[in-house]
């Protein structure tokens, strides 16, 4: 969720926390005169089960495992982080897009018509839920909102696991999302229509933008049937034909799958099915690693989420 606490207004988070279901990651930005640098990673592998993302059900199963990866990912990264930005998994959050005709000017008035539009479609009580929105496209049919919706006791368990090692997590999004946030928080964000494919061993996630704006989103579970080449067909054919696109200015793909190889072999079916060149995410290109932190492949697609996630929260601190 893009939740801010108060503390975020004063100061950036000391580091960024992800959580997902293969591991625990830190990363923390430091700075070199005016370039920013990556200036220290540690990543702790968990057990199989111990975090199974659901947007309905209880996702960390193993507390105690998940609380020592994170304690031994710090002390990898030889950091103590206070404020942390928390990455959970997509697939514990569902992201969608709200279009509303007229929007009230009053923030009360517009949270309570979120909440009415919302509680007709998600899956559990929105009472029990946690929402957040910002301002997506506007046009002459009004304005969308990119609304993320999550249980709050399956968000606590994410949080406590941090807060188990001393931690509080004042800013809480999703990798891919914060992927986006990488490019949109530089100094050349995309212009035109742009596609993001952020691959991870349980799910793969797709965004596409408009510019800064996200107007469609999709998070694919690895266990549907469908083919990821598939599945970006179908949402370019979407793209096409629902939302006036008129071709892709680029294609970025990332993350990791499931063995070697597999994001090499994504990027060629890609190529293939969309007829156009797809690029590599790399975080580096925001913050240069310090010379200590060897880069691999591995490491890049670690860190994207996780420099993005960072890169917002100073953005945010700045826009404050």
């Amino acid at each position: 969720m893009s939740m801010l606490s108060s503390w975020l207004a004063a100061a950036p988070p000391d580091a960024a926390v992800e959580i997902a279901p293969e591991g625990v990651a830190v990363a923390v930005l430091g700075s070199r005169g005016r370039e920013l640098v990556i200036q220290a990673y540690g990543m702790a592998a968990l057990p199989p089960g111990a975090v199974q993302p659901s947007l309905t059900g209880h996702n960390i199963a193993d507390k105690a495992a998940v609380a020592a990866a994170v304690a031994a990912a710090c002390e990898q990264a030889g950091v103590r982080p206070r404020r942390v930005a928390l990455l959970i998994p997509d697939p514990a959050v569902r992201v969608s897009l709200v279009r509303f005709d007229s929007v009230p000017a009053r923030r009360d008035d517009l949270e309570q018509l979120m909440l009415w539009q919302l509680r007709k479609s998600a899956p559990f009580p929105i009472e029990d839920g946690v929402v957040s929105y910002t301002p997506g496209a506007a046009g002459p049919g009004g304005r969308e909102f990119v609304v993320e919706v999550a249980r709050r006791d399956v968000v606590r368990e994410y949080e406590e696991a941090c807060e188990a090692q001393g931690m509080h997590a004042g800013l809480v999004d999703l990798p891919t999302l914060s992927v986006v946030n990488l490019f949109l928080s530089g100094d050349a964000a995309p212009g035109g229509d742009w596609l993001v494919v952020h691959m991870r061993p349980g799910y793969t996630s797709i965004a596409l933008m408009r510019g800064p704006d996200l107007i469609f989103f999709r998070s694919r579970a690895e266990g549907e049937a469908e083919l990821l080449e598939d599945v970006v067909h179908q949402t370019a054919m979407y793209y096409e034909d629902r939302l006036e696109g008129r071709g892709f200015a680029r294609v970025l793909l990332g993350g990791h799958g499931h063995g070697p190889g597999s994001v090499d072999a994504a990027r060629r079916s890609l190529e293939a099915r969309l007829g156009t060149r797809v690029e590599t995410i790399d975080p580096t290109q925001a913050a240069a690693p310090v010379d200590r932190i060897t880069v691999t492949p591995a490491l890049t697609a670690a860190l994207a989420p996780l420099v993005g996630v960072l890169l917002r929260g100073q953005r945010e601190v700045v826009g404050a």
